[in-house]
């Protein structure tokens, strides 16, 4: 097996002058991408990175990460992509849990990196690759790899205060592209819409470079913008894309959506969290001639592990899927044995695509597997015919605008402030982000602060999306006899209070047990890249 780049390669050989990927004012050529990936490959190894090294990209999005991507595996290094609106914090504690030899970083997002080894990535080489490589030595060869080794890290929020570093193999990226290419029907026609943040495997997995793989178009924005992802479906007649359900909703919205020529889109894959009914319902009315597909999965899966079959969208709606080819499914008790069909327990996976464990962490890694079956933490159930429904989650975790936040993490630094005596971190219903993050606290004694003083307190610890935008003051929290903190609880009550009349704000309260329950901020949006 030989790195990912030999499948551009090819495409160079074959159909050397066809679009590979257009972004901002270029149109890469398949013969262009080979050959900035290959200066980038040279640019590694003058620089020093050999195989096995990890290479880190805190990067938006941008024709220079796919080309980083592919140089890195090009020279047999680990790419380790990292979500750009994590804290500096954050964003060191993954730079030395995954032993990054290098980081290529955005300039505007040279701040988070520390003093961190690094390359910046300013705008014009952001387009073009070849402002970075200068006289560069191309690397002739790609490196020859093995089915087992890591091509891919990715940090992911997990139940406990630190993240965890997801192992992807080339074994599981590879099965990974078959099973998306079968399912999707991906071609050398396909021109797919990357518009969600690469770092995600949703842009980048979801089919994302296995379109490459087949011959296709990428065409890359740096930001999600509705009007701007119309103009690119319009502009570049495209085909496919992923939409996280927030996403989706905002094109929704749109006032002038409709003075696009969308007819191209033949399918989007939601993702992220669970889609409403209605937004699928109201898929069709933008448009008209695609095919909405829910799916489920996850970064230990590389994504995509359950997907809407065509013609089943509307008798099994609130379902995501069934399973691809090569993934297993099965819903387990607490004691791991198999449940029936309609009976709901923890979705159990295991397939070639599947992650074998952690990065440095084999007690997590050990935990999450039972005889051979990886565990999600996700609760849901299987109906007679082998459809998916997600019902619940074990894992305490928060989904806002398709980012799985992990409270513990967000609890960590709130714990930190020094007039915190407790404290607990829900997620609940929001209409624009899924979920919205929710800090319940008690105070110390005699102390007194307010939502905008806990907003303080998280910056530059957390990234902007995981910081609360809602706060809640108690007396005291509910636990269960063993001193565990029952969110459960909390989150019936606080959707209780919340789903009251809003004119009655002393109901609430009372309800809450608390001594103030603050309105959810306003203007949620302004630092969703923070």
């Amino acid at each position: 097996m030989v790195a990912l780049s030999t499948d551009v390669l090819r495409w160079a050989r074959v159909t050397p002058q066809k679009t590979a990927i257009v972004y901002g004012g270029a149109r890469i050529s398949y013969e262009e991408l080979a050959r900035r990936t290959r200066r980038l490959a040279g640019l590694l190894q003058a620089d020093g990175i050999r195989r096995g090294d990890v290479v880190a990209l805190l990067m938006k999005n941008s024709a220079a990460f796919i080309e980083l991507s592919l140089a890195i595996s090009h020279v047999g290094a680990i790419a380790l992509p990292i979500n750009f609106r994590l804290g500096a914090e954050e964003v060191a504690y993954i730079l030395d849990h995954a032993q990054a030899k290098l980081v290529f970083v955005d300039e505007e997002l040279v701040a988070s990196v520390g003093a961190a080894r690094r390359i910046v990535v300013d705008a014009a080489a952001q387009e073009d690759s070849g402002a970075l490589t200068g006289p560069a030595t191309e690397a002739p060869e790609p490196c020859f790899v093995e089915p087992a080794d890591v091509y891919r890290l990715m940090y992911t929020s997990g139940t406990t205060d630190r993240p965890k570093g997801v192992v992807l193999t080339y074994q599981n990226y590879y099965w990974k592209c078959l099973d998306h290419i079968a399912v999707l029907g991906l071609d050398a026609e396909t021109r797919l819409l990357v518009v969600g943040p690469l770092y995600h495997v949703g842009a980048f997995d979801l089919p994302g470079l296995a379109v490459l793989i087949t011959g296709g178009m990428l065409t890359v924005l740096r930001d999600f913008d509705a009007a701007q992802a119309l103009a690119a479906i319009e502009a570049e007649r495209l085909t496919g894309a992923w939409l996280a359900p927030v996403m989706l909703s905002r094109a929704l919205a749109l006032p002038t959506r409709g003075d696009y020529d969308v007819s191209s889109l033949q399918w989007v894959v939601g993702g992220g969290e669970r889609t409403p009914a209605e937004r699928i319902r109201a898929f069709a009315s933008l448009f008209p001639a695609g095919r909405y597909i829910d799916a489920y999965g996850l970064t230990e899966s590389c994504s995509g592990d359950t997907f809407m079959e065509a013609g089943w969208e509307i008798a099994k709606i609130g379902s995501t899927g069934r399973a691809v080819p090569h993934v297993e499914i099965a819903i387990r008790d607490d004691e791991g044995r198999p449940l029936p069909a309609r009976q709901a327990g923890e979705i159990c996976l295991r397939g070639p695509k599947v992650t074998g464990g952690y990065w440095r962490d084999p007690v997590r890694t050990a935990a999450s597997f039972q005889d051979g079956w990886f565990r999600t933490g996700d609760v849901g159930f299987l109906d007679e015919e082998g459809f998916l429904y997600l019902t619940d989650r074990k894992k305490d975790m928060v989904i806002s605008g398709g980012e799985n936040i992990a409270s513990s993490e967000v609890e960590r630094v709130l714990y930190e402030h020094p007039d915190i005596e407790d404290a607990a971190v829900v997620g609940l219903p929001d209409p624009r982000w899924g979920e919205r993050v929710v800090a319940v606290v008690v105070p110390r004694a005699g102390a007194s602060f307010d939502l905008a003083a806990l907003q303080a307190h998280c910056a530059g610890k957390l990234g902007g999306f995981k910081i609360p935008k809602q706060l809640v003051l108690r007396t005291e929290l509910p636990r269960n006899p063993s001193g565990k903190i029952l969110k459960r609880v909390l989150r019936e009550e606080l959707g209780n209070a919340a789903s009251r009349d809003d004119a009655q704000p002393s109901r609430q309260a009372a309800l809450a047990g608390s001594a103030q329950v603050s309105r959810p901020a306003s203007g949620e949006g302004a630092d969703r890249e923070g």
